[in-house]
């Protein structure tokens, strides 16, 4: 299989010009080694994964002895297992003025980032890599950052294709886990099954001490049926016949192994009765479409969920987006007690860009209106508009456009 170029690439360059360690968390087989070792191609970096009993072994029993063994500049594939390492690497990052000597991947779980930032403060960068964008899996870079102006828009509409429902639910559909891009829906019915008793089973086990499989298994899917809703414990718990406070706790934990994304709701002191209840999304909607039995492309298409897994789709695209940007941001949804809602709240360089979600080739324009509910804040209005499936980009007003979902 041909290697796909990561936007994650850039950022991870640049912190590794900088930071003495930088660490690569994400789910599993999202492809942090692929992406580690092919920008290690044709160095004398040492490769070694933890995943191997032996250096795993060698790891949590004699650190000092582990270093010896591998010498840096290192790349040390799933550190989690041995989090220990952390206090070597600390005092081989203090004897050298070298940066980049220690890339390390991990999934992201609990235990293993409080020790890292603990240990490692100032010396290691930490980054997420996520499933594939469709940009990514499509192979399209856009050359500038995503600030919602309709010069900005244009110039990404110039390089893409036109936006096609087909495609963009293909994309939903099928994941954006790299070994699952050419499959067929057999192959990727099996790859996620696997996926689920292999890896996932084994993490919240290792992680939180899960071992009713079959009432994890109930709750996974209860998740799957709330992709783009507020949560709901009480649903959560009842579906899979647990506690409440064990609802909340499996949900940190596929929040840990970036199984699931949680939208927070926008805060504010001089708006009062603000939602307090995050939403739910999947960091990879073919794991959802899989575990909602959504079989194929069309039946999820023309299906009761296509709106919300549309929902879920654009926010995962956002999320990527922004985690792969130079900028530092912050991104919300607005809802509040007399039910008027914003979709995404995408606050950036003392700006906030305000945007509606709509399945619909031809949404109604007037839904912009609602954006007026942020005049009570502090906040200066930034470009937005609606995103969805029309074809090109079309101005709405002064700030706000229609946003083909395949330009974010």
């Amino acid at each position: 299989m041909n290697y796909i170029a990561r936007r994650l690439e850039r950022k991870f360059t640049h912190m590794g010009e900088f930071f003495k360690a930088v660490l690569v968390t994400g789910a599993r087989q999202v492809g942090k080694t692929t992406m580690l070792k092919h920008l290690a191609e044709g160095t004398n970096r040492t490769y070694v994964s933890l995943d191997n009993r032996m250096a795993r072994e060698l790891a949590q029993s004699d650190p000092v002895m582990f270093f010896q063994a591998y010498k840096p500049p290192i790349l040390i594939d799933e550190v989690q297992y041995a989090p220990d390492l952390f206090g070597q690497i600390k005092i081989l990052c203090d004897g050298s003025e070298e940066p980049g000597r220690f890339w390390l991947t991990g999934s992201q779980q609990y235990k293993m980032m409080t020790k890292a930032r603990e240990t490692l403060a100032g010396r290691v960068g930490i980054l997420t890599l996520h499933p594939l964008s469709q940009t990514e899996a499509s192979g399209i870079r856009f050359p500038d950052e995503l600030d919602f102006s309709l010069p900005c828009l244009q110039g990404r509409q110039s390089i893409a294709p036109k936006n096609d429902l087909v495609e963009v639910f293909e994309h939903i559909w099928r994941g954006g886990m790299p070994q699952v891009l050419h499959v067929d829906a057999e192959q990727r019915q099996e790859y996620y099954d696997s996926y689920i008793d292999t890896f996932l089973m084994r993490d919240v086990a290792e992680s939180g001490g899960v071992t009713d499989t079959l009432r994890f298994g109930k709750f996974l899917s209860a998740c799957a049926a709330l992709t783009s809703a507020q949560v709901n414990y009480a649903t959560l718990a009842e579906t899979a016949e647990i506690s409440q406070p064990t609802a909340k706790e499996w949900l940190r934990l596929l929040e840990g192994l970036s199984i699931v994304y949680l939208l927070r709701p926008y805060a504010n002191n001089a708006l009062k009765r603000l939602a307090k209840t995050p939403k739910l999304y999947f960091c990879d909607s073919g794991l959802a479409a899989h575990l909602s039995m959504w079989l194929t492309r069309e039946t999820l298409m023309n299906g009761a969920a296509s709106g919300s897994f549309f929902e879920n789709h654009v926010v995962t695209e956002l999320l990527k987006n922004y985690s792969y940007s130079p900028l530092k941001w912050n991104m919300t949804y607005y809802r509040d007690s007399n039910q008027k809602e914003i979709d995404i709240l995408i606050e950036e360089n003392n700006l906030v860009h305000p945007l509606e979600i709509k399945k619909s080739a031809n949404p109604d324009r007037r839904d912009v209106k609602k954006f007026s509910v942020l005049e009570k804040t502090t906040l200066e209005a930034g470009a937005g508009g609606i995103i969805c499936m029309c074809e090109e980009v079309i101005p709405i007003d002064s700030l706000n456009c229609f946003i083909p979902c395949n330009l974010i």
